[in-house]
């Protein structure tokens, strides 16, 4: 890797940038929302060969592949109903090399370089000629106990990881992190309430989960789910999670919002009910991050599993899901005019749509204080969908009213990397202000501490007034 990757072409202010990159490339790690699995830091069992823990489970690497005619079984995803998947990582590492040039100008390409020479100290070129090679001396770091995940949890200087989880989780990896020093408040690793399956009608296997939870009403329903959180809590849960079609909010009766759940109980609610329940167990959910202090996170936007033929042979989160617009003005206003002005109230909001983000998102951070702008996510996780959020919502929104970096993974081993890029376009942005007499060096080299670790440290930590109040 090149020193200066990412900096601004520019020579001035790529040596503004250099300088400001300086007073954040080495701060702690704050990932307050991701979905690596718990267990691979509390087992810290040696990471699996080189295909299964950089292709098989990267749905940006394997979507790509994909769009060229590479079938997902080819490259070692499992199937639904068990039938047969390449298990062969070699193959599957030979297959990666041979479509590599596939990769050039995405963040797909640039993460997983990053990962191999700043991790695994891999600095021979991916190539077709060199995929033994490199399959090879992967397998060689990987056999090795400084390559552990806790090694790596070290060595990356994170100093909390915040993973995500159904209500239904027993949170058993959570416990044994806590036994062992990991887990717990306060804990190096934490776990996020994450609701979605029992909240939406239209995920297969609703009712199931709903008769897992244990309940027959709604009301029931509301204290389950009450009770959960406080054992997340337990856990060192400091927000929910909540991945929704859309931003909409809505705050029904109880007796209507009772109807909308039995009716569902029965099998017959549709799609309208179906979104009209889920608007409204957003406010409800507000209303519990009022009593209970865990910060809210709305991920609104994905149509979920768009290609059906890819669900039905290999399931969900395996690359088959598609952006669409998105809107939050009128959506959240429900949500907002209940708790927008409330101390106790954080909600941090996402979005796929980046049209949204000078029109709608910046406005309304900057016009309620609860509300916080989170990091470009999923297909704008790139170094020019940073900038652009940058650029976009300073002018409204300032700096203090973004959450700082979120680097909303599956892949462990990309963390450091994903926060490297950021703090790398974080520094550039900062530099053309200074460059151009807009802000003075002092404050550029606070503002980038700020985004790589002060904001997102603050602005995911428990309400202190909601916690008071219990």
């Amino acid at each position: 890797m090149h020193e200066d990757q990412l900096l601004p072409a520019e020579p001035g202010i790529r040596t503004i940038a250099r300088e400001l990159y300086r007073h954040a490339k080495d701060l702690p790690l704050i990932s307050p929302h991701g979905h690596v699995d718990p267990a691979i830091v509390a087992d810290d069992r040696p990471f699996p060969d080189p295909a299964r823990l950089i292709v098989v489970p990267d749905h940006y690497v394997t979507r790509m592949l994909a769009s060229q005619g590479i079938a997902q079984h080819e490259l070692g995803v499992p199937t639904v109903d068990g039938s047969p998947t390449q298990t062969d990582g070699r193959t599957i590492w030979r297959l990666l090399a041979a479509n590599w040039h596939l990769f050039r100008g995405t963040p797909s390409r640039l993460w997983t370089e990053r990962v191999l020479t700043d991790v695994f100290d891999v600095t021979v070129p991916l190539r077709v000629d060199t995929a033994d090679l490199v399959y090879d001396l992967l397998s060689e770091r990987l056999a090795d106990p400084a390559f552990r995940p806790r090694a790596l949890f070290d060595r990356f200087n994170l100093e909390v990881l915040a993973t995500t989880e159904s209500p239904l989780s027993d949170l058993t990896a959570h416990a044994k992190l806590e036994a062992d020093g990991w887990g717990g408040p306060g804990g190096r690793v934490i776990t996020t309430f994450r609701p979605d399956d029992v909240v939406d009608f239209e995920w297969p296997g609703w009712s199931g989960r709903i008769e897992q939870l244990g309940v027959t009403s709604f009301p029931q329903f509301l204290e389950r789910l009450r009770d959960r959180r406080q054992a997340f809590i337990a856990a060192g849960a400091t927000s929910s999670d909540h991945g929704h079609p859309t931003a909409a909010t809505l705050a029904l009766s109880p007796a209507h919002a009772a109807a909308l759940f039995n009716k569902a109980l029965t099998g017959k609610a549709d799609s309208r009910d179906a979104e009209r329940f889920r608007a409204h167990m957003l406010v409800e959910f507000a209303r519990m991050s009022v009593d209970d202090g865990l910060v809210m996170q709305l991920h609104p936007g994905a149509v979920r599993n768009h290609n059906t033929a890819l669900f039905a042979r290999h399931g969900r989160d395996v690359g088959g899901d598609i952006p669409s617009p998105t809107e939050y003005v009128r959506s959240l206003k429900p949500l907002l005019d209940a708790f927008g002005t409330d101390p106790r109230f954080r909600i941090v909001l996402y979005t796929l749509d980046e049209t949204v983000f000078t029109r709608e998102l910046a406005p309304l951070a900057g016009g309620y204080p609860a509300v916080f702008l989170g990091a470009p996510w999923w297909f704008l996780d790139s170094p020019e969908g940073l900038r652009r959020f940058r650029e976009t919502v300073t002018e409204t929104a300032g700096f203090a009213n973004t959450a700082g970096f979120v680097d909303d993974t599956r892949a462990f081993c990309s963390i450091p990397v994903r926060h490297d890029v950021a703090r790398r376009i974080d520094a550039g942005f900062l530099a053309r202000l200074v460059a151009e007499h807009r802000l003075p060096l002092d404050e550029a080299a606070e503002t980038i501490a700020d985004l790589a670790y002060h904001l997102p440290k603050r602005v995911y930590a428990r309400t202190v007034l909601a916690q008071g109040a219990r």
